[in-house]
């Protein structure tokens, strides 16, 4: 059966380190990563005002355009990292859905780490600008993001197989090695 990951976690948590480095180990494995297709594709027409609307409405869009991408991969025998920023359930809920009505196996990989932490290498990294790198994510946008994260329920945990990975004390969060699918 065709096989989908999907890394999620607040913002900071290590998504990106995590996926990359998991894409690595995986055969035939992409990683797909929604803020690095964002920052290329809308970037340039970023209101000054009014970010939020404009955010969900390009969001929303770009998330049809992956899926469409996805199947793609799945039909060339590609293995699927998506790392998409849903910070809400009902956002990883339409993927979950997604996932089951084309009969692909989706493991989902559930970050954490403490916020004080998560902003600590938000801080970094946008000083660093290092392969991580997408976009500057300023404090107050760090902490709004932060305060609408969702954490998953023990009825989303229950419906899915999500495997919750403590990044606390990682400087870099890759995956362990003895991980991988």
């Amino acid at each position: 059966m065709a096989r989908i990951y999907l890394i999620e976690g607040p913002v900071g948590a290590g998504k990106s380190t995590f996926a990359a480095s998991l894409a690595t180990r995986i055969d035939r494995g992409v990683h797909i990563a929604l803020d690095e297709w964002f920052t290329k594709l809308f970037s340039p027409d970023r209101p000054s005002t009014d970010l939020m609307p404009w955010y969900i409405e390009r969001k929303a869009r770009l998330l049809d355009h992956i899926w469409k991408h996805v199947q793609s991969l799945l039909a060339g025998g590609v293995v699927p990292i998506l790392e998409l920023g849903l910070v809400q359930r009902h956002s990883r809920e339409d993927i979950y859905k997604r996932a089951r009505n084309v009969e692909v196996d989706l493991t989902v990989y559930l970050l954490q780490a403490s916020r004080e932490v998560r902003r600590a290498r938000v801080l970094r990294r946008n000083v660093e600008r290092g392969p991580t790198f997408s976009m500057l994510v300023p404090t107050p946008f760090f902490e709004l993001a932060s305060d609408v994260w969702e954490e998953p329920d023990e009825v989303e945990m229950a419906e899915n197989r999500i495997e919750i990975v403590s990044t606390e004390g990682l400087a870099h969060p890759g995956i362990p090695a003895d991980r991988g699918g």
